[in-house]
Parts: structure tokens; sequence; C-alpha cells
């Protein structure tokens, strides 16, 4: 992981990013480092004494998808060169303002596709590092690169372990109005793979 430094005056909890509020995990993180990249295939926008990435994004992300995904999210990075985001989604937050990770897949011609990744940041964070402890031990690792394990398509079993985040699925928390086929499908192969952990 590679990170830069934070800015002078770094983001505080409960302030207002893109017409919404920060999530408090990831106002921890900005009060330590400006951004993240992870084995160059994940990044975290930059928000430093010169730029403020965070902002930018989420202004553009309401302007032009917004509407689209029907679902108010706050993106804070995402999968490096593709159009897979990762969000927090304020309107699911807990009673500590902490909110759950999705990634947004804005590739499909139906519109975005909304996927639960983790039921906070902290979650998402150890999630990530997981996925990439199993990505270098697969056997075609060295020839594929992360084209070997997708990412988060290819582990399902690793999303169940967040206890939080299947009990949210299950209780229909992330069946959006605009949730099609493939977000059905990837919330039933977590719940799948949360029995079979069980």
């Amino acid at each position: 992981m590679r990170l830069t430094s934070a800015a002078q005056r770094p983001l505080k909890a409960g302030q207002s990013v893109g017409g919404h509020l920060l999530d408090p995990m990831l106002a921890a993180f900005y009060s330590r480092s400006g951004s993240a990249r992870f084995a160059d295939n994940a990044y975290l926008l930059r928000v430093n004494d010169d730029e403020n990435q965070l902002e930018e994004k989420n202004h553009w992300w309401r302007e032009s998808w917004q509407k689209s995904l029907g679902l108010t999210v706050c993106v804070f990075g995402g999968e490096a060169n593709l159009a897979y985001y990762f969000a927090t989604v304020p309107g699911l937050a807990d009673a500590q303002g902490c909110q759950p990770v999705v990634e947004v897949d804005t590739y499909e011609l139906d519109g975005p596709v909304v996927m639960p990744l983790a039921s906070n940041v902290d979650r998402f964070f150890d999630l990530y590092a997981r996925y990439l402890e199993a990505l270098v031990a697969h056997e075609d690792y060295a020839e594929r690169g992360s084209a070997a394990l997708g990412f988060p398509w290819k582990v399902p079993h690793l999303v169940a372990r967040d206890d939080r985040l299947v009990q949210l699925i299950e209780e229909g928390r992330f069946d959006f109005p605009q949730a099609g086929h493939d977000a059905r499908t990837w919330a039933h192969q977590v719940s799948e793979a949360r029995r079979r952990i069980m």
C-alpha cells in the first residue's frame, strides 16, 4: 500500500462532502493520509492542501450518475483504470454514523449495479487486504495478475465473513429500486457463502 501525506487541515467526521455527511472512518483515514494505492489495483481519492478529489468526484457523480443510480452514495475510491467505484451509503449509517461500503459498477447498459461489500470502511479495508492475500496466493497470479481472481465476484466467501453486512443484505437493506439481476445474484452469493461458513 502506498500512502501520501494528509492535509494540514484534514476532513472531519460529519463534514459535508458532495452534499452528504462524511463517514467517520473515512474521516479518520484522511486525518492520517491524503490518499492510498493498494497493489496498483485500487485507490482512495486524494485529499490534500492542493486538491480535494473527494469533493470533486462526488459533485461529478451527483451530476452524472445520481439520478440513474437512484441512491445517494459517497464515492471515495475505485479500481484503477476501470469504472468500478467504492462508495459509502449515508442512508444506511449505523448509530455511530458508520456507513456500509458498496461497489458501483457503471459499465452496465441498464444502469449502475450496486454490490454490497462491507458493513463499514474498516471492514472494507480488511476485506481488500484479505482479497490481495488470496490473489497473490492464486496459482494463476504470476501469469494473469489481478485477472486471476476478480474482485469482488470471485470472493463472496471473504465478503460473507462480515456478519453485520450479511444481516443488512438479508434484511433487504440493499434492495434498492434500481437493483437489477446482477446485484440480486451477488447478494444471494454472499448469503449462500455465509451459510457455508457457519
